[in-house]
């Protein structure tokens, strides 16, 4: 029996900066099939790529106990391994930040409102 070699693409992880928001935008409209950005969308602030195309993202969220929390979305080519590790890195980098968006869920909701607008303009 013939041995197969597959090669697997190694996941990496990078934080989100301003000119990634249009393709997270993307990324977000195709998952809750929409036509504009909301306060779901959040302020997102990693990412996970596999070579060149981002597959997933996290971003901050103030949930309804006005607690500052993490969402994350993805375009489903990660296994449960890789969410899980995402997962994983997203947390302990969420829980090491001490930025206001981290800490202040007035600065993270201003925040996320100012995000919002910036993306819905076009």
């Amino acid at each position: 029996m013939e041995k197969i070699n597959q090669r697997q693409v190694q996941i990496q992880y990078a934080e989100a900066y301003i000119s990634d928001m249009p393709e997270l935008k993307k990324i977000f409209l195709q998952m809750k099939e929409a036509k504009k950005v909301d306060s779901n969308f959040g302020l997102p602030f990693m990412l996970a790529k596999k070579k060149n195309e981002t597959i997933a993202f996290a971003s901050l969220i103030v949930n309804e106990k006005n607690e500052i929390s993490f969402k994350i979305y993805d375009k489903n080519k990660m296994s449960e391994a890789e969410k899980r590790n995402f997962f994983s890195n997203t947390e302990r980098y969420f829980k090491n930040n001490d930025t206001p968006n981290f800490k202040d869920p007035e600065q993270l909701k201003s925040s996320i409102s100012r995000m919002i607008s910036w993306l819905n303009l076009e």
